[in-house]
Formats: structure tokens, C-alpha cells, sequence
């Protein structure tokens, strides 16, 4: 569903292992290993026609030696340290790494195999040991720190320059450069264990996702399903519901068959809950060595210190945030159960609201409330005229940026689409692959990241991918989507644009290679396009007829848009909370129970209602325990803030005009990690964010 994603793969570029186990290990040359060779497709994507499984270890193992040779070479310099031979020289040991982990990574989410999870199991503590080897590098920390003392040295007007030479400093001592030998080698093996512990929960999660979902024999169960859909969902004769990474699931809206909504629902919560998928150790581990790695790094907790460089910069800000919203959102929700318990007692068996009767009964409310059906609507959003018509025809109209399909270009999946894009002057920008379908072979979510980062160091320009979850509609049938989706991909394209337009000379500090809390803010404001009506009436048309989507369904749409917000505020603060409440714990703390934890934590910030579950529940909560968001999570609801503060922006400038995107791209898309981020949107907007749009998209004030 849309915001909440898996923004991004584990990023791997600074990271590889022991040189002398590497040299062993690699046995196929370079000329015969097609990922350690720049690819000579057109902008250098990877060739899907040449890679091969057995390519992965031994071009990750060979490019671990080459950035271990490089690293070598740097640290043996005798000359003085300067900007070339030691920053620049350490930003750009990673060439090799960078393009092996790019295609492996995206594999690893997006088309996975048994293969790929052996390598990710077996490579996954010595990724994290050789990135110690370097963070923790103390001859090389001494250099770095050389350059770092004598910034006057670099040109003066060469500011991205001595923004990467903080920016190195800064995540060297974070990283624990500073600490005694004695904490260097306790940190390197915490480290270890938590990047086995992480990959182990995500392979757990992916195995307990594919195989926890409900299988029905009785078609009749199914009522309220369209055909279609029926049709897409049928094996070998029975039918299959599988399961998607959140909490609630989105056939519960139109199931009519409570037993059957409640079987799912209970599937869904307990997916990663006891049996041959229970992550609950794993969480527990991974939280106190988390607290532990903080204490060790001289942090009273992980929160503490991982916030660091962040917009927030500290958890107390976090939960000024919390306590901001939540009592408007308790509000709100609370008289969205009235409503809905009013519906259900509309009918017979007059039984209490659950959680899996939320989404049914919502929907009927609002029918009722708004007179707008999520299967009137879906024929109006055929997949391919969201994407052209609506996410690219929005960024020419703001950016002045085209399109052309392009199917010469190779892809890992017969379902991925590409696309060449140009700026307005008909040069070239960069290259975008659309992977939209639900597999087997992918995790659930949504999320960005590219093959190629932009680099004018590198004369690199963008290849970039976006990748969904909708349901992949049978041989024949239209890919019909619903608004939830709708706006997923204009989401994620908001994502793909920060990468498209950064205009960096470093790669490292490129487009979206920025903090957490202020990544999520191009995606989220992206996503107002999708209901503009210059950019909606051109993508909404109706498969069959060609129809432009009627302006009372397009009222109705908005009229509805701050509708169920109570409950979508409250269940993204459940996890919200839950992430700063693991992550806010000591090293001593004592956890017996992930259940019993997860309850005291909702509770002690007022947020445990009982017909509203947390998004994620700890045990399945793949953005912190092995999706790179350890501490922030909360970042979608701080960037949601800049969104609606931005767009209040092009609200009170025109809006939809050429002049208002460029200053956009300028300002904040092609910024990437240059500068302070909280001076950067006040650069674009003259002001600093407000939260109040916010609350008034959200109908919560």
C-alpha cells in the first residue's frame, strides 16, 4: 500500500571482506565474469543476457579484493594526506562493488532464488566485516582525519568537495573510528552477528509471507471477488490468497465471508509466530545488540545514536512528533469505529468490530458516506495508463522531461518494462525499469533504487528501478488497479526522479544517498499529482471505453481522501512506536516476550486500540529488522509533514507549471547529500515546514 515501503535494497557499496580469504575464494577472472566488467549496453545497464547465478560470489569476493587493494594502496601512501589521494581515492574504491551489489541487491528483492539466498546467508557477516575493516580502519581514519583538519586546502569554491570530506569524517566516527582497539574488535563482531541475524530474518519473512497465506476450495467462499480476480488467484484448482507485507491485507476489503476474512487476518499477524518461521528470537537479539553496539559507540541507545545526521537528530523529537498526533488521530479514529460499528449493526449477526471486519465494513461506510466503490473506480486505473499517462505525462508537465519505451534493453524479468528518458532539449537523462507484478520471487512492498548511480566523476548517468506489488492480472485481462496503487506508483516514481535528477560529481552522495527523514519527502510529495485533475483526467480512463473518468467519480474520490484517516494515522504510529520502542532500550533491558513488549509499548503511549493493529507487528516488521530503517520508521510520517508543506507551496505558486518544477528539481531533487537538509527546503519554500497542511490532508484538523 501506498507510503509505506521498503524504500531501498541493503546498500553494500563501502563493504567487502578479508583480502587474503577473497583472493582465495575467487577463482573466475575478470574477462569472464560479465559484472566485473562495465557493461557496453547503453549507459552501462547491467546485460540480464549474460548474467548467470554463478556470477555472484565470485564477482562480489573479487570486488571485495579489489576495494581491499585500493583501501591498501591509500593507507600505504607516504605522502602528505590531501583530497586525491585519500578522499577521492577512498570514493572510488568501490567502482567494482558498486556494480556487482546493485544487480545482486536488486535480484535479491525483486527475483530471487535459492541461490541468491545462499550467497546472501553465507556473504552476509563478511560484507559487515570488511565494511569494519574500513570504518574502523585506523591508519586510514588518521588520513581522513588529516584532510579533514585542513579543509582550507581544498578549493574554496569546491563546496560539494569539503561536503564530502565531512560527510567521510562524520560516518567514519560514527561508525566507531574513534573507539580503543578493545571496542573496535567488540563492535566488528556485534556487527557480524546482526548482519546474519538481519539476513536470516528476511529470508524467514519471505519464506513465511509465500507459504502463510489462505488456500480456499469452496469457490463460494470467495464471494465478493470479481471473476478476474478469482480467475487470477485459481491453482491447480484451488484458489490461493497470498500474502502481502503489511498487516491488513487487501482482499479483507471485499471478502463477505467473515470466517474466511478472519482466517486470513489471523495468517497475516501470526505469519513469523511460532513454527519454522518464528522470528521472535531473532527480533530480540537484534534489539539488544543493537542497544549493546550503541553503548559500545558511547549512545544510551540505538535511537540515539543512529539519528545522528538526521533531520529529528534525536529521539526526543521523534516522540514530540508522536505526541503531536496522536490524540487528534485517537479522535478521529475513534469516531471512525462508531461509524463502522453503526454499519455493521445494520445487519443481522450484530457482533463487535474486529480487526479483519475494518476494511470490509469501511468500505461499506464508504459507499455509503461517500457513495464511491473501490471496484467503480479500478476500471479507470489501468496499470500502463497510470504509468504513462499519469506518472510520466505529471513529470513533463513539471519537468519537462520525455519518454520512450524501449524493449531492446535486457531486464531479470519478462514482466519488467523499460523506458529511456530525455530532459527538455532532447538530451539524454537516464534510463527507468518498471517492475509492477506480485512473484514468488519478491518480497512484498515497494521500493526504489538504481543499477547505475549518477556520477559526473564517473560520466555516469542514472539507471534507475522502481519495483511494486500489484496483483498480476490473468493472460488477457487489464492490470486494474486501485487508487491505493495509484498512488504507490506515483510514490515510488518520486523516489526515481530524486535519483534521475542528481547532479553530483560524487556518487556516494548522489540523488536519493541521503538521510532517512528526508529521502521519503520527493516520494510522498509526488504522490499529490495523482489527483490533480489536469493529470487525472488524462490517465483515468476507462479500459474498455476510452472514457475519461466522470467528475462526480472524481469528486468522490476526493471527497473520500480524508476518509479512514483516524485509522491509517494510528496504525502507522503503532509501528512507528514500536520501532522507537526497540530501539530505546538499554543494553540490560530484559525481554521475555516480543508479544508482552510490543503490548507495554503501545500502551505507554496510549496507542493500543483494539480494532487497530500495528501496520507491522515486531515479528514481520521488515523496514527495521532487515530493511535498513532500524530507528526510522518514523521518517514517513516527518517527510509526509514536508510533503503537504511543499504542495501548500505550489498551492500558493500555480501549481502544475513548468516554473514551479524546475525550482523544485533545483532546489531539492537534484540536491542529493550537499547540504543541510533542513537549509535546503527552507532555499525551496522561504520558510521552515509547517505541520498543519498535514493534519489538514489528513482530516485532522
Amino acid at each position: 500500500m501506498k507510503k509505506y515501503i521498503i524504500v531501498v535494497a541493503t546498500l553494500v557499496f563501502t563493504i567487502s571482506c578479508n583480502t587474503k580469504e577473497a583472493k582465495k575464494e575467487t577463482k573466475m577472472d575478470t574477462p569472464e565474469n560479465p559484472l566485473l566488467v562495465k557493461s557496453n549496453l547503453e549507459y552501462g545497464t547491467p546485460d540480464f543476457t549474460k548474467i548467470k547465478n554463478s556470477h555472484f560470489k565470485p564477482a562480489i569476493l573479487k570486488g571485495m579484493e579489489l576495494q581491499n587493494e585500493e583501501i591498501a594502496k591509500i593507507v600505504a601512501n607516504k605522502d602528505e594526506p590531501t583530497f586525491e589521494n585519500t578522499i577521492l581515492a577512498l570514493e572510488e574504491s568501490n567502482r567494482v562493488m558498486d556494480r556487482v551489489t546493485s544487480v545482486f541487491y536488486a535480484l535479491a528483492g525483486a527475483h530471487t532464488n535459492d541461490t541468491i539466498k545462499d550467497i546472501q546467508k553465507e556473504l552476509a557477516p563478511k560484507f559487515s566485516q570488511h565494511s569494519d575493516e574500513i570504518f574502523l580502519n585506523t591508519e586510514l581514519f588518521k588520513r581522513i582525519k588529516k584532510v579533514y583538519d585542513n579543509l582550507e586546502t581544498i578549493k574554496s569554491n569546491d563546496a560539494e568537495s569539503i561536503h564530502l570530506v565531512k560527510e567521510n569524517y562524520k560516518n567514519f566516527v560514527k561508525s566507531g573510528a574513534n573507539l580503543s582497539e578493545e571496542k573496535k574488535k567488540e563492535l566488528k563482531e556485534i556487527n557480524s552477528e546482526l548482519a546474519s541475524l538481519s539476513n536470516d530474518f528476511g529470508k524467514k519473512l519471505l519464506d513465511a509471507s509465500k507459504k502463510g497465506g489462505v488456500t480456499i476450495i469452496d469457490k463460494k467462499k470467495l464471494k465478493g471477488f470479481s471473476e478476474d480476480k478469482i480467475k487470477a488467484i485459481e491453482k491447480d484448482g484451488k484458489y490461493e490468497i497470498q500474502l502481502i507485507n503489511t498487516t491488513q491485507q487487501p482482499s479483507l476489503q471485499t471478502l463477505e465471508n467473515r470466517g474466511v476474512r478472519e482466517e486470513l487476518f489471523k495468517k497475516s499477524i501470526l505469519r513469523a509466530e511460532g513454527g519454522d518461521f518464528d522470528t521472535s528470537d531473532l527480533v530480540k537479539k537484534m534489539a539488544l545488540l543493537r542497544a549493546k553496539k550503541a553503548k559500545v559507540l558511547g549512545f544510551d541507545n540505538y535511537a540515539s545514536w543512529s539519528l545522528q545526521g538526521t533531520m529529528a537528530s534525536k529521539p526526543e523529537k521523534v516522540f514530540e512528533m508522536f505526541n503531536g498526533l496522536i490524540p487528534g488521530s485517537l479522535e478521529k479514529a475513534s469516531s471512525e469505529i462508531k461509524e463502522i460499528q453503526t454499519e455493521i449493526n445494520k445487519g443481522k449477526e450484530g457482533f463487535k468490530l474486529a480487526p479483519y471486519d475494518w476494511n470490509y465494513y469501511a468500505e461499506k461506510v464508504r459507499k455509503s458516506k461517500y457513495n464511491l466503490n473501490e471496484e467503480e473506480v479500478k476500471p479507470y486505473f489501468e496499470l500502463t495508463n497510470v504509468l504513462e499517462k499519469g506518472v510520466f505525462f505529471a513529470a513533463t508537465k513539471l519537468y519537462g522531461i520525455t519518454f520512450k519505451k524501449r524493449t531492446d534493453i535486457p531486464t531479470y524479468h519478462p514482466d519488467v518494462v523499460v523506458y529511456e528518458l530525455f530532459e527538455e532539449d532532447g538530451s539524454k537523462l537516464g534510463l527507468y525499469f518498471g517492475d509492477f507484478f506480485a512473484r514468488d520471487s519478491k518480497r512484498g512492498g515497494a521500493w526504489m533504487s538504481s543499477f547505475v548511480k549518477q556520477s559526473k566523476l564517473r560520466n555516469q548517468k542514472p539507471v534507475i528501478y522502481n519495483v511494486c506489488n500489484s496483483e498480476k492480472p490473468a493472460d488477457g485481462e487489464p492490470a486494474l488497479i486501485s487508487f491505493d496503487e495509484v498512488e504507490t506508483m506515483f510514490h515510488e516514481f518520486g523516489h526515481a526522479l530524486h535519483g534521475l535528477f542528481g547532479n553530483q560529481k560524487y556518487a556516494s552522495i548522489s540523488g536519493t544517498s541521503v538521510a532517512r527523514d528526508f529521502v521519503e519527502f520527493p516520494s510522498q510529495f509526488n504522490e499529490n499529482w495523482s489527483t490533480h485533475p489536469d493529470v487525472l483526467n488524462n490517465y483515468a480512463l476507462h479500459y474498455k471505453t476510452g472514457e475519461v473518468i466522470p467528475a462526480e467519480l472524481l469528486q468522490k474520490i476526493k471527497n473520500a481522501g480524508t476518509f479512514n484517516q483516524g485509522y491509517s494515522m494510528i496504525e502507522n504510529l503503532c509501528s512507528s512506536n514500536l520501532d522507537m520502542q526497540w530501539h530505546t532500550i538499554s543494553s540490560d533491558t530484559k525481554i521475555d516476550d516480543v508479544v508482552k513488549f510490543e503490548e507495554a509499548a503501545l500502551e505507554k503511549m496510549k496507542l493500543k486500540v483494539a480494532e487497530i493493529p500495528p501496520r507491522y507487528r515486531s515479528t514481520y516488521f521488515a523496514h527495521i529488522f532487515s530493511g535498513g530503517y532500524a530507528a526510522g520508521y518514523y521518517s514517513y510520517l516527518w517527510t509526509e509533514m514536508l510533503s503537504h508543506d511543499a504542495y501548500d507551496w505550489f498551492k500558493n505558486n500555480g501549481l502544475l507549471t513548468r516554473e514551479n518544477g524546475q525550482k523544485f528539481r533545483e532546489q531539492i531533487l537534484s540536491k542529493g547529500n550537499t547540504m543541510d537538509y533542513a537549509e535546503m527546503y527552507k532555499t525551496f519554500a522561504g520558510r521552515d515546514p509547517e505541520a498543519k497542511p498535514m493534519l489538514t490532508a489528513r482530516g485532522l484538523k
